[in-house]
């Protein structure tokens, strides 16, 4: 397939021109604002597809092209062909692997038939970094309303008292998040919380937590296992809530969270909340997002909001 830019000052002049130039069978395959290098040509840039007629012929050219002394190399081609495919298929793996909260949205298709409004919603949609299949489902009139929840609430449906887990990545603001949620649901509504500590790795995170607790009048208790955590957890069953902190596991250390993270995800009062940047770059938030499904969690918490004006990602993820 061809592809080719088409640069104007609206979505719809550029859909135009590029229909009068490739006709009515070319795909619209891309719809943007223009980048900064490219701003003089136009303020929005239309990419299109379109099947060259002479494609279908190709092989039969490059076949009679060949003459006898290629000989040698054609019929080695195969072998390297093999080759091609293999690594090919490796590749395709990867990046199958890399895109697999993408593809869970599907890929709806946005060819010729979109409207010049539709274009230029996905274009907008895409600059504030929402996943493409789902800027388009937007775009074609899809209610983004409807795909995720917002909940403030605490604890499992139906469950009698809140119980509610913090994990994520190192530096996120669990502790800082856990100690607002303890005081906003807990002192404010004058229910009796306990605060569990579970990150016995950074240095000093138990003294911090017991310092904050000890100013908000909330009981506080170090778990070094996971077994004295499933023991301080019935210890404690007559607490409205009780707010569980764990260790910032990164990429590497993970497999150290194992034996936490299978009872977090079994217990079945433990509401788990994973603690995310909002500022975290799409590609990496959902590689986090991955590799802590271990921890069954239920809900994305996003902390430092105000340090982004690019919501997309968050709704994305939220979505899948």
């Amino acid at each position: 397939m061809k592809l080719k830019s088409y640069f104007s000052g609206s979505v719809e002049g550029a859909m135009e021109l590029a229909r009068k130039e490739l006709g009515d069978d070319a795909l619209l395959v891309n719809a943007r604002p223009a980048t900064p290098e490219t701003r003089h040509l136009g303020a929005y840039e239309i990419v299109f597809g379109v099947t060259p007629s002479g494609a279908a012929s190709a092989p039969n050219d490059v076949t009679n092209a060949a003459s006898r002394p290629a000989a040698k190399a054609i019929s080695r081609a195969p072998e390297r062909l093999m080759q091609d495919v293999a690594e090919m298929k490796r590749e395709i793996e990867r990046l199958g692997q890399s895109l697999r909260g993408s593809r869970r949205f599907g890929s709806p298709s946005f060819a010729g038939s979109a409207t010049a409004d539709e274009a230029e919603l996905y274009a907008r949609l895409l600059e504030n970094e929402l996943d493409s299949a789902l800027a388009q489902a937007v775009a074609r009139g899809a209610a983004l309303e409807d795909m995720f929840e917002v909940d403030a609430t605490l604890g499992r449906h139906g469950a009698i008292r809140g119980v509610v887990a913090l994990v994520g990545p190192p530096g996120v603001g669990k502790t800082t998040t856990l100690v607002k949620l303890a005081a906003l649901y807990g002192l404010a509504s004058r229910k009796p919380a306990q605060i569990l500590s579970a990150d016995v790795y950074r240095i000093a995170a138990a003294d911090q937590l017991r310092s904050l607790a000890g100013i908000l009048g909330i009981g506080c208790e170090v778990v070094e296992t996971p077994v004295a955590l499933a023991q301080a957890l019935e210890e404690h069953r007559t607490k409205d809530l009780v707010f569980i902190d764990t260790p910032g596991l990164a990429g590497g250390e993970m497999e150290d969270g194992a034996d936490l993270a299978r009872l977090v995800a079994s217990h079945p009062e433990i509401d788990t909340h994973l603690v995310l940047p909002a500022s975290m770059k799409p590609a990496d938030m959902a590689c986090v997002i991955e590799r802590y499904e271990v921890f069954q969690p239920a809900k994305l918490l996003f902390t430092r909001i105000d340090e982004t004006g690019r919501y997309g990602a968050l709704i994305s993820e939220a979505v899948r």
